[in-house]
Order: structure tokens, then sequence, then C-alpha cells
């Protein structure tokens, strides 16, 4: 049987470990939004199904640790595979090249949208 408050603590790790929101988490395990928040304040159980998701979807979470707090996270096998962004890569400064094409047209700006709904733009200066 498993314990829902221990699981909702670790599925709250990972959504942690991998610098998300619980909504960004949700859409990229492919869930609504109330379903991580119902599981995550404990009103409702995590289905099997949800569970598949999250395996699926990091690879690094084992379904042992997840279910029962047995084995490690983030699995040792799969951990060089993929990790956080580090807070030195989030602050990194993108550079734009001075990019000219034939006809001296310049780049006045980039815009880079996220799958969250947020962007970033860098200006030429």
């Amino acid at each position: 049987m498993i314990n829902n408050e221990e699981f909702t603590k670790r599925l709250q790790k990972v959504i942690d470990f991998y610098g998300e929101s619980a909504s960004s988490f949700a859409e990229k395990i492919g869930v609504q939004r109330s379903s991580i928040s119902h599981i995550l304040s404990g009103r409702n159980k995590p289905s099997l199904d949800f569970v598949l998701k999250v395996l699926s979807s990091f690879p690094e979470v084992e379904l042992y640790w997840l279910m029962n707090g047995k084995g490690n996270f983030p699995s040792k096998k799969n951990k060089a595979s993929s990790h956080p962004i580090s807070e030195v890569e989030k602050n990194a400064v993108l550079e734009i090249p001075q990019i000219s094409k034939p006809d001296d047209k310049s780049i006045e700006r980039i815009v880079i949208f996220y799958k969250d709904g947020t962007f970033k733009n860098f200006e030429q200066s």
C-alpha cells in the first residue's frame, strides 16, 4: 500500500529537482494542473497512469523509489544523461553575434518562446 504523504514528498522532490512549477510539470507529463495540485495536497492518490507518465517523462525517476522510497533518485544509471539547469547556466548571458546579410540587414532582436508560456527578449545594444 502506498503512503500518500511520503509519495507527495517524493513527487515534490522530483518537481524541485527539475526546477519545474507544478503547472509546468503537469504540462510535461501530460496531465491537468489540477491533478498535480490534488496529489500534492493529499486530496487524491496518484493513478497508475499518472505514475507511468512521470516515469516515461523523467527517466531519472525509479519506480520503486517513487512508490515506496526504496532505491535512488536521481537514478544512477541515467544521472549523466540529463541534469537540471545549474544557477550558472540559468544566469548565462547570450551574446548576439553581429550577423549581416549581403544587403547589410542586421538582426535587431531575437525572442525565444518557452513551452511554459514565458519568453526572453534579446535586443541589440
